[in-house]
């Protein structure tokens, strides 16, 4: 059981001194996720065949005493809208419920190349549209520190299989929340990478502006090794870009961090805000400089977000009609063309993807795109000119990852607006295309509050220094 709880870097050289193999690891885990996973729902699908098999590998490759990766054995999770070839991948929706992928995403690529051990796909909100894993089309994820409550979405199913100990880190996808939320609900480092530091190519589309891979571990040296394998240009993703390896000149003797006041308003757990502010006069107490400041157009960021990725999710979903992408069981002569894709997609998807279409179709549409879509991304210029402006001043920006905790099963399912607000503090970093990085910094009743850490861009090596200088605060608390 102690190896459930070991990271990377240890679970690493226990292998390299051949106290364990790497086919022993991956049974471990497997047996965890046979034992545990039916009370928290975290996998969709579980490759127990596929992942013994490549555990065999590394373990032929120390015996023959070749060199092998940090994550070579290391057993992984992946959230079901990244492709890996010959395995399923619904994206948590009914209309890809069949669908097999033709070929890896590129993070697999690396990742498989590392020697990473594929233990299954994680559960997901559909189409990752959601922020707390209850839109599956095919079952809700429980938080494992609470299983009344969700584990944040929309990478529910990855945060908790890292918490469960399912597995040893996990990969998902974040658009406007969708790592950080589900980290800080569950207690797991979730890192949102800078918009382009790692390739999209194999993931399934949601918004494609703001989507970004990223990994979530169990702390955030883990969250640094697995960044530094999956980051990189990629010739297959325009938008990707060949990150700087130079070391960070991270000091924190000249660090000044930025305390956003429009994130200690109206909205927030008064136990979150109370939990933070005392974190923050304790690392005040350490002597590192931090000072108030304002990002004004924070308020407006959840409406500008959810229309731009809804109007964006409109346009990429639109594939899945039956007859080009999606699951169709019309037969060819019963209907017309437009019956088969109202038909194929009225089954198909589920009501918040469906919602979300319809209002980005609308948003679109002749008359309304001025109205709409146009000044939605005008206002994305003043959010990210905000952050601009901030870094003048300061190195860094302390947050809450989200303005409550975990929430019950069922409680926000019917009140749209009031689950949307789960992503108030991190849609930000998506539209200005930030990275951000949510720690666990304590807990309140037993359910953790996350610390968010936003950086400029392609700094994540800054974000994982202070990442891991907080760490040691909290883990002497």
């Amino acid at each position: 059981m102690e190896l459930l709880n070991l990271t990377i870097k240890q679970l690493h050289k226990k292998l390299l001194d051949k106290e364990i193999s790497a086919v022993e690891l991956t049974k471990v885990f497997l047996s965890q996720i046979d034992k545990i996973d039916k009370n928290i729902n975290a996998f969709l699908n579980v490759s127990k065949d596929s992942a013994i098999l490549q555990a065999k590998e590394i373990d032929e490759k120390i015996s023959q005493k070749q060199e092998i990766s940090i994550l070579a054995g290391i057993p992984m999770a992946l959230k079901d809208n990244i492709l890996v070839k010959g395995e399923k991948c619904t994206a948590g929706s009914k209309i890809l419920e069949d669908y097999i992928a033709p070929y890896d995403a590129t993070c697999v690529k690396k990742l498989k190349k590392a020697g990473a051990v594929f233990l299954g796909k994680t559960n997901l909100d559909e189409f990752a549209m959601g922020s707390s894993t209850e839109n599956s089309a095919f079952k809700i994820t429980h938080n494992p520190q609470d299983l009344s409550c969700v584990p944040g979405g929309s990478s529910g199913g990855s945060a908790a299989s890292v918490k469960a100990n399912e597995c040893v880190f996990a990969l998902g996808s974040d658009t406007g929340g969708s790592i950080r939320q589900p980290a800080s609900l569950c207690g797991v480092v979730g890192l949102k990478p800078t918009y382009g530091a790692v390739s999209r190519y194999g993931l399934i589309a949601f918004a494609s502006s703001l989507d970004q891979i990223g990994p979530l571990t169990k702390n955030v040296e883990d969250a640094k090794i697995v960044f530094d394998f999956i980051k990189g240009q990629d010739k297959k993703d325009s938008t990707s870009v060949e990150l700087n390896s130079k070391k960070s000149n991270f000091n924190l003797k000249n660090i000044k961090i930025g305390l956003p006041k429009e994130y200690f308003q109206e909205g927030i757990n008064p136990g979150v805000e109370k939990m933070i502010k005392d974190f923050i006069r304790k690392i005040q107490g350490k002597g590192l400089n931090i000072e108030e400041i304002s990002l004004p157009h924070t308020k407006y960021a959840i409406p500008c977000y959810f229309l731009i990725s809804a109007c964006e999710a409109s346009a990429n979903l639109s594939r899945y009609d039956g007859i080009k992408y999606g699951k169709s069981n019309i037969k060819e002569k019963e209907l017309d063309i437009l019956d088969t894709y109202l038909k194929t997609r009225g089954q198909g998807f589920g009501k918040e993807v469906k919602r979300r279409i319809m209002l980005g179709t609308y948003a679109l549409s002749s008359g309304y795109y001025d109205a709409y879509y146009l000044r939605a991304q005008k206002v994305r210029t003043l959010i990210k000119q905000d952050f601009e402006n901030a870094f003048k001043k300061v190195d860094m920006i302390l947050t809450p990852t989200s303005p409550f905790t975990a929430f019950k099963i069922g409680e926000k399912v019917e009140d749209a607006l009031s689950m949307y607000l789960a992503d108030a503090f991190t849609v930000s970093a998506n539209l200005a295309g930030l990275p951000a990085l949510s720690m666990p910094c304590g807990e309140i009743e037993n359910l953790p509050v996350g610390l968010q850490i936003i950086s400029n861009n392609f700094t994540e090596n800054d974000i994982f220094e202070m990442g891991s200088f907080l760490e040691k605060i909290i883990a002497n608390n």
